[in-house]
């Protein structure tokens, strides 16, 4: 059965997309079945790894919202091999339509991964960057939560919110739920900034957070835009090979 990774934190901007993208390729680099589920309306993720959506094209908000089931929405890639649960903007209307639902709303989510959950070892969410019923269906069904912090001022601020929301959900809907690891992103060893961020966040989270982080890179930037992970786009750069580093430190803490 597999393990369900949701990658959340309400702040856009932090690398949670490329973070989605990369760990999961990297999985599927390491022959390990994986689902990469894009649970945010504006598709980046499914973008990100050049699935194009035609118009009739069953998506995450049908599975979710519709009678469609997953399997039917699934597209498995080449390059990363690995499978997509795509998304696009219907996906936007799905909070509303959520909230107007009385019983179990909260596990519309979990309910549509039970389907194929023995198919994959790996299921990473790319959350959406807010705390509404998108995100906390996210965190119900998800085992972990991977949390990419940006290096910048007021990086922990940020955080603290979604760690009141992961509370809740522990509390209501998913006991189980654990944080997988904190992540630090857009790291720049050039400046003092990163370092006092790093230094706070390994103060606060411990063990917890991963010793690589994942550096400011060029390349990281423009993979998405070409529909490319890292690993398809430029192995040799840095953003690569944080990345892989990254995958190695998630596979042993699972095994």
């Amino acid at each position: 059965m597999a393990k369900t990774i949701a990658i959340a934190n309400q702040k856009g901007g932090v690398g949670k997309t490329t973070t989605s993208i990369n760990l999961a390729s990297g999985l599927a680099y390491l022959n390990k079945r994986v689902l990469l589920v894009d649970f945010d309306p504006q598709g980046n993720t499914t973008q990100g790894v050049g699935h194009h959506i035609n118009i009739d094209e069953p998506t995450v908000y049908d599975a979710l919202m519709g009678d469609v089931s997953a399997k039917d929405c699934i597209k498995s890639l080449k390059r990363p091999p690995l499978d997509i649960f795509p998304a696009n903007i219907n996906l936007a209307g799905a909070d509303l339509e959520l909230a107007e639902i009385e019983e179990e709303r909260e596990e519309m989510l979990k309910k549509t991964l039970a389907e194929v959950k023995d198919d994959y070892d790996y299921i990473i969410i790319d959350c959406p960057p807010s705390l509404g019923l998108l995100n906390t269906n996210a965190l119900t069904a998800a085992d972990s939560v991977l949390i990419p912090v940006q290096c910048e001022y007021y990086a922990l601020e940020g955080v603290t919110q979604l760690l009141q929301t992961i509370r809740l959900v522990q509390k209501l809907f998913n006991p189980k739920l654990k944080i997988e690891g904190v992540l630090l992103t857009m790291y720049d060893a050039r400046t003092n900034l990163s370092a006092e961020v790093g230094q706070e966040v390994r103060k606060h989270f411990k063990e917890k957070t991963y010793k690589v982080h994942i550096p400011r890179n060029i390349k990281l930037s423009e993979a998405p835009s070409r529909g490319k992970s890292i690993f398809d786009y430029d192995m040799n750069s840095e953003g690569a090979k944080a990345y892989v580093a990254l995958t190695k430190e998630v596979v042993e803490a699972n095994r």
